[in-house]
C-alpha cells in the first residue's frame, strides 16, 4: 500500500474517531437538554392549566372544563391530559399514542427518552377541587434529536469529503518527489541510473534524493569502471600479444556462428621449419617476420571480404576465416594470399616462407573437422612448391537433402529423441545441485548417433526447430513431475524459437497447466546467438518473467554481449564460456576477468556460473573468486 493511502487511511481514522465522540457526546446532551425542556413545558402547562380550570370546578360537569382541556390538547404536544375531582375520578381525559413515521425504532431504542408527566392541583377558594396531570408527547422529541441528528452526520460527512479531498491533493503534492526516488530506485535496479533533476523543497526528502542520487552516480561509475576492465581484459584474453591477430578460442566460437549453412572457406597457413627460421634469424627478427606475416594475411583477407578474421594458433600455425566468399572467387584470393606471402619472404630474405590449405565451411561438420580439412590440405601443399596453395572444392555431406528432410521430420514428429541431463552445476555456496542441462540425442534409422549441431542446423532450415524445442520442453516437465525433481533444469532454446509466435502461445499455455514447474525451467540462449538479435532475447527474458520462468546466458563472452548489453538485458543467469575458467588457476588475466563479471553480476542481481571446470585448482580459484555455481 502506497503511502499517500496509508495516510488518507490513517487521517480519515482519527477524524471518524473524533467525529464519533463528539457526536455520541452531541446527541446525549440534546437528549438530556430536550427532556428538560419537556418536563419543564409539562409543568407550566399543568400550572397554567389549572389555573385556568379554577373558576369552573365547582360544577364537574360544566362542559366548558373539557372544552378548554381539549384546546390545549389540541396542540398536540401532549401525549395525555386527565383532569380528576378531589376525590380521584377522572372528570375528562385525552391521550394520544400517534407513532411519528419519520423516526426509527433504532433510534428510539438506542436513544431512550424520559416521558415527562406534571401535576397541579386545581383550588377554589380555600378548598381543593381537583387536579389535573400533564404527560408531554416524547415523539416530538424525538423527532427533534433524529432531525439534529441527521444535519449533524450530513455535515460531518461533507466535512469529510471535503477534508480527503484537501488532503489527497496536499499528500499528492508533498509525497511526489517521494515517487520521483522510487522510480529513480526501480530504475537503478534495472541498471539505469537516472538523476533526479529539480531537488524536491522538503529538507529530509530532499536530502535522500540527493543521497540517492550520488548512489546512482557511484554505481554508475562502478559498472562503467567494470565495463572497461572487461573489455581491456577480454581483448587482452582474445588477442595474440605479437601479432594482434584472435587466438584458437575464437576460431572455435566464430566457426560455430557461421553454423546455418552460410557460404565460405577457411584457410589454414602453416610456417615452414619455423624453428630453424627462428634459430636463424633471432627473437627479434623472428618476431617482426611474424608480425608482418599477420599484416599481409589480414590485408589480403579484407580486401576479399571485409568481414574475415585472421588467427594466430601457435608460434608457426595461422589461419583465416572468410565467411561469404564464393566458389568462383577462392582461386583468385589463393592467389592473390600467394603472392602476398612471397613478398614477406622476399622482405626477410626467404624464397619459401609458408603453405596454404583452404577448405569450404560445412554446415553439417563440425569446427574441428572443417579445420583439418584446411590443415591436411596445407600438408599437401608442401609437396607442390614454395608458398604454394591446395584447395579442397568440396566436402561429402552423406545425405541428400531429400534424406535430411525425411530424417528431421521423422525423428521430430514421432519424438524418436533421448533427453540426457548433464552438465550440473553444483551450488557452491550452499551446497546441492543448482541446475543441470537437458542434452538432446538422436539416432539415424541405423542407430547410429547424428551431430547434434549438424541436425539443430537442418531443423532450422526445414522450419521444425520450435518443435523440437517444444517436445524437449515437454519431457522436462514430464521428468520433473514424475521423479519430484527440485533443482532447475536448463533447456536450450535456438534463436528461431524465440521469434516463433506459436512456439511463445503454446509455451504460456503449457506452463499455466504447469505452475508449479515453471520456476525450475531455465531457457538457454547461447551469447553468440544473443549477439545477432539482442532485443529478440530481452523480450524473451519479458515473456519468460511473466510466466515464472528463468533464462540463461549461455557461453557468455565480453566480445559477444557488452556489459551495457546485459545491465539491459537482465537475464537470470550468465553461463561463462570454459575458456574464461580453463587454466585460471595459473592466469591472473583470467582470474581479473571472472571477478569483473562476478561484480557485475553481484551490482545487477545475476547469478554467474562457470562450465566444465576441469581441474581442482581451477574449480578452487573459482571458489575463492565467488561464483555461486560451477558444473566440474
Amino acid at each position: 500500500m502506497s503511502l499517500s493511502k496509508q495516510l488518507l487511511i490513517l487521517i480519515s481514522v482519527l477524524f471518524l474517531l473524533i467525529f464519533g465522540g463528539n457526536f455520541a457526546v452531541s446527541l446525549d446532551k440534546i437528549r438530556g437538554y430536550l427532556q428538560v425542556e419537556s418536563r419543564i413545558h409539562a409543568q407550566d402547562t399543568a400550572t397554567s392549566l389549572g389555573l385556568s380550570l379554577s373558576p369552573y370546578m365547582t360544577n364537574p360537569r360544566d362542559p366548558i372544563l373539557a372544552t378548554m382541556i381539549q384546546a390545549i390538547y389540541d396542540m398536540g404536544y401532549y401525549k395525555e391530559i386527565r383532569l380528576t375531582d378531589v376525590e380521584g375520578r377522572t372528570l375528562v381525559q385525552l391521550n394520544d399514542s400517534q407513532i411519528f413515521e419519520e423516526v426509527p425504532r433504532w433510534f428510539i431504542h438506542w436513544l431512550p427518552m424520559e416521558t415527562a408527566t406534571a401535576t397541579s392541583e386545581i383550588s377554589s377558594g380555600w378548598n381543593i377541587t381537583g387536579s389535573v396531570q400533564v404527560t408531554s408527547h416524547p415523539g416530538y422529541a424525538y423527532l427533534k434529536l433524529y432531525q439534529q441528528m441527521l444535519d449533524a452526520l450530513y455535515y460531518s460527512l461533507a466535512a469529510l469529503a471535503l477534508s480527503v479531498l484537501l488532503l489527497f491533493l496536499l499528500l499528492r503534492f508533498t509525497l511526489r518527489p517521494l515517487k520521483t526516488i522510487d522510480r529513480q530506485a526501480q530504475a537503478i535496479a534495472a541498471g539505469s541510473f537516472a538523476r533526479i533533476a529539480t531537488l524536491p523543497w522538503t529538507t529530509e526528502v530532499r536530502n535522500v534524493a540527493r543521497s540517492m542520487n550520488q548512489m546512482s552516480g557511484k554505481i554508475e561509475g562502478v559498472i562503467g569502471h567494470l565495463n572497461q576492465r572487461l573489455d581491456a581484459l577480454g581483448q587482452r584474453l582474445r588477442l595474440d600479444e605479437l601479432t594482434g591477430l584472435y587466438k584458437k578460442t575464437n576460431f572455435e566460437t566464430d566457426m560455430e556462428r557461421l553454423f546455418g549453412g552460410e557460404e565460405g572457406y577457411v584457410v589454414s597457413i602453416g610456417i615452414d621449419a619455423f624453428a630453424e627460421l627462428a634459430r636463424d634469424l633471432g627473437e627479434t627478427a623472428t618476431d617482426a617476420l611474424l608480425r608482418h606475416l599477420a599484416e599481409a594475411l589480414v590485408q589480403c583477407a579484407t580486401a576479399e571480404q571485409p568481414e574475415a578474421r585472421g588467427y594466430r594458433f601457435h608460434g608457426a600455425e595461422f589461419a583465416l576465416v572468410l565467411p561469404g566468399l564464393s566458389a568462383v572467387r577462392v582461386e583468385p584470393f589463393a592467389r592473390a594470399l600467394q603472392e602476398a606471402l612471397r613478398d614477406v619472404g622476399e622482405r626477410h630474405g626467404r624464397a619459401d616462407i609458408a603453405h596454404v590449405g583452404i577448405a569450404p565451411l560445412n554446415p553439417l561438420g563440425a569446427p574441428t573437422g572443417i579445420l583439418a580439412a584446411a590443415q591436411d590440405a596445407c600438408q599437401q601443399a608442401r609437396l607442390i612448391g614454395a608458398n604454394s596453395y591446395v584447395i579442397r572444392q568440396g566436402y561429402e555431406e552423406g545425405r541428400s537433402r531429400e534424406q535430411w528432410h525425411a530424417l528431421v521430420f521423422d525423428l521430430i514428429d514421432q519424438r524418436r529423441y533421448q533427453i540426457s541431463y548433464i552438465d550440473q552445476v553444483e551450488d557452491l555456496r550452499h551446497g546441492g545441485l543448482l541446475m543441470e542441462e537437458a542434452f538432446t540425442q538422436v539416432f539415424d534409422e541405423t542407430g547410429t548417433p547424428l551431430p547434434i549441431a549438424a541436425f539443430v542446423s537442418m531443423a532450422e532450415r526445414f522450419d521444425r526447430i520450435a518443435d523440437l524445442d517444444r517436445g524437449v520442453t515437454e519431457r522436462v516437465v514430464e521428468r520433473l513431475v514424475a521423479e519430484r525433481v527440485s533443482h532447475g533444469v536448463e533447456i536450450n532454446l535456438a534463436m528461431a524459437t524465440l521469434r516463433s509466435l506459436d512456439f511463445r502461445a503454446w509455451l504460456n499455455d503449457f506452463l499455466h497447466r504447469h505452475p508449479a514447474q515453471a520456476g525450475q525451467l531455465i531457457f538457454s540462449i547461447t551469447a553468440y546467438g544473443v549477439a545477432k538479435d539482442p532485443a529478440l532475447f530481452q523480450d524473451f527474458i519479458r515473456f519468460a518473467h511473466g510466466l515464472g520462468a528463468r533464462v540463461l546466458l549461455k557461453r557468455y563472452e565480453p566480445q559477444f554481449v557488452s556489459v551495457e548489453a546485459v545491465k539491459t538485458m537482465r537475464p537470470d543467469f550468465i553461463r561463462l564460456a570454459r575458456d574464461l575458467t580453463a587454466g585460471i588457476s595459473s592466469d591472473e588475466s583470467k582470474r581479473t576477468l571472472v571477478e569483473a563479471i562476478r561484480q557485475v553480476g553481484d551490482l545487477l542481481d545475476i547469478i554467474i556460473v562457470a562450465e566444465n571446470v576441469q581441474s581442482r585448482s581451477d574449480l578452487e580459484i573459482v571458489r575463492e573468486i565467488g561464483l555461486p555455481g560451477a558444473s566440474h
